[in-house]
């Protein structure tokens, strides 16, 4: 039987614009994909919790608010603590390329800007679950 793909879809921070996050959450879930949806204003803690409890493949973050360089090294970090880094943390948002590389560098999977085809993020999704099986 094949891996459904799992994957949780949070808006960190105070950013209150949620219509990327769903757009791309439905998209997931077109593609065949289970998505879990944890709505606005969520920690980074929240976020890490309810992956873990969801026991996902990867966690989606949709950053508006400019937050980026906070919100991801701290999803990072929390992943690392609690030994959960085999999943997948990816994004996207309004980032500057030089954030972009450096969010690339400290472990981000990948950052999707603005305009990024809904397909182009279906199928990151699908060849990274493949190349990277969880323990």
């Amino acid at each position: 039987m094949e891996h459904k793909i799992r994957v949780l879809v949070a808006k960190a921070g105070l950013d209150g614009h949620d219509r990327g996050a769903k757009v791309v959450a439905a998209a997931l879930r077109d593609a065949g994909m289970e998505v879990i949806y944890t709505g606005l204003r969520q920690t980074p803690e929240m976020i890490v919790e309810a992956a873990i409890q969801e026991d996902v493949d990867a966690i989606g973050i949709s950053i508006l608010s400019g937050a980026h360089m906070t919100i991801f090294p701290r999803i990072l970090n929390l992943m690392k603590e609690k030994k959960v880094d085999d999943i997948l943390l990816f994004g996207g948002g309004i980032i500057p390329e030089d954030d972009l590389n450096k969010l690339k560098e400290l472990g981000v999977g990948e950052l999707f800007t603005p305009g990024t085809s809904t397909t182009d993020i279906v199928k990151f999704l699908k060849e990274w679950v493949v190349n990277h099986p969880k323990k």
